[in-house]
């Protein structure tokens, strides 16, 4: 009984994980041609080089310092919320998880190598890893459903102005999907 009640939290929790994955996967793309376009790529060779010569503890501390440094970002964005200021609160909450995603997965792909060297990262990481499958496999079939009841609307001939809407929201996403 209690496994039952609990299952909507752990759908909602596992949904939550994919989409910090989902931007990870999509951001860390980002981040590199942003890399490629300004002069980061010597940053980046020269923080590598710093890394090298940093322990694994050390090269933590370097991996943990962006998430430090956004959170005053994520404190003026409770506050505008305190404030009712929604619109610009959302605009700083996403700017500042866009950045931070973006940021954290530029660092990571640099300390990557150092951070697995600790046992009990490797041990977090590896878990994490497959903790994302498990949350995968039990959001997958209900994607599956929501793919299935949206392909059966577009299929229909209605012409109300949400059929309008999700035919816009496949078009963008195939010219995305092709753009890539």
């Amino acid at each position: 009984m209690l496994r039952r009640l609990l299952q909507p939290f752990w759908v909602l929790l596992a949904i939550i994980f994919l989409i910090e994955a989902w931007l990870w996967d999509h951001l860390e793309p980002i981040v590199a041609r942003v890399v490629a376009a300004i002069p980061l790529r010597s940053l980046k060779h020269w923080l590598a080089a710093r890394i090298e010569t940093l322990s694994p503890a050390l090269t933590l501390v370097v991996f943990v310092v962006p998430v430090v440094l956004l959170f005053p970002l994520k404190l003026l964005g409770m506050w505008l919320l305190m404030h009712h200021q929604w619109k610009l609160a959302l605009v700083v909450i996403v700017f500042g998880k866009m950045v931070g995603v973006g940021i954290t997965a530029f660092i990571f792909d640099i300390t990557r190598g150092k951070l697995l060297q600790m046992g009990w990262f490797a041990w977090l990481y590896d878990n994490v890893l497959a903790l994302r499958s498990k949350a995968a496999a039990l959001v997958d079939p209900i994607k599956q459903r929501v793919r299935d009841v949206l392909k059966d609307l577009l299929r229909s001939n209605t012409s109300g102005w949400s059929v309008r809407v999700l035919r816009q929201i496949q078009r963008f996403r195939r010219s995305v999907q092709q753009a890539r």
